[in-house]
């Protein structure tokens, strides 16, 4: 079993630099912080750096402070092990995995079905619900006690990627982890509410003009959203509202398929695009055809070209797969 590698790495390692994907959401934050505070538990030195600095809603982590956002004068930075959680592929770290200049081993660990195995160790497990739910059996391997910090860390990563435990990734095991991080006082009602309740006024203004412009196809079975660069125009999202319109188009009756294109404002003719299922169709495998990958619910890929030809070539082979 790769966890028993994942420990002997460990154990044989004093010094670690941890990241994870670009466009950082629960899981990465929740995983990477978690296993910040594993290794300081064993005595280890260790460095977060990620590609982006720390998303909108997420100020109430614990150690958020000890994440640094990417800068060519890190570049420095002295480490033994280069480990990368919640990543398929090495290059979504972004520019972080230039750090590796020395090629120090790489520990990878993931739950994506699509992940490369870019590590040389790799622990990979499609059937967690979350890199959380990963690092919650690592600390049990390892025979550390959990605490309330720690607790946040892996229920946050857990309730995002479970979609707050509505989707089939939710196991009983899941239940029974989230079970034991409870009785750590957590105050559920703040976490969900700095996460998925605390959109500035004028990005639900936002929201108001893309959710009318939504378009249906393949019968009611797939519909998509979009937002071009006009409608971001001189501002950047504080909040990240790709979740909330997939969830509105989640929700409409019959669809199997919500998809949403987004123009990313610093690259011209860079389009990423997220998938959301309701199970019968693998967006996974769609996301993997453009590049892309996830889960088989729940996927992303970022797509090179204008927008509306993208959108087409997209929604071409979600068609397909309706069929």
């Amino acid at each position: 079993m790769n966890l028993k590698k994942v420990i002997t790495c460990i154990k044989n390692n004093k010094n670690f630099l941890i990241t994870s994907h670009t466009n950082l959401e629960g899981d990465a934050l929740g995983s990477e912080l978690a296993f910040y505070n594993l290794l300081k538990k064993l005595g280890k030195t260790a460095t977060v750096i990620n590609e982006d600095k720390l998303p909108y809603g997420y100020d109430f982590l614990p150690y958020k402070n000890k994440i640094l956002k990417f800068k060519d004068n890190l570049k420095n930075t002295e480490f033994d092990c280069f480990v990368v959680l919640d990543c398929s592929d090495l290059s979504r770290t972004g520019e972080v995995y230039r750090l590796n200049s020395k090629q120090n081993p790489i520990l990878n660990i993931d739950h994506h079905i699509s992940n490369q195995e870019f590590g040389d160790i790799n622990w990979i497990e499609p059937h967690a619900s979350s890199c959380s739910e990963m690092i919650y059996k690592l600390y049990k391997a390892l025979a550390l006690p959990l605490d309330r910090d720690t607790a946040i860390l892996l229920y946050t990563g857990i309730l995002t990627d479970t979609g707050s435990f509505r989707y089939s990734n939710a196991t009983s095991f899941t239940h029974q982890v989230v079970s034991e991080l409870l009785k750590f006082n957590l105050d559920i009602p703040q976490i969900h509410k700095s996460i998925y309740e605390n959109i500035p006024f004028e990005d639900m203004l936002l929201l108001a003009k893309i959710l009318p412009a939504m378009r249906r196809e393949a019968g009611g079975k797939l519909i998509w959203f979009q937002i071009k660069k006009n409608l971001l125009r001189n501002k950047k999202l504080s909040f990240d509202l790709s979740e909330q319109i997939l969830t509105f188009g989640r929700a409409i009756k019959d669809v199997q398929v919500a998809v949403l294109f987004k123009e990313n404002l610093g690259v011209k003719n860079e389009i990423r695009v997220n998938f959301r299922s309701q199970g019968k169709v693998d967006v996974n495998k769609i996301a993997c055809f453009f590049g892309g990958g996830g889960h088989k619910t729940a996927s992303g890929a970022t797509v090179h070209g204008k927008i509306d030809h993208v959108r087409q070539k997209v929604l071409s082979k979600i068609k397909e797969s309706l069929r």
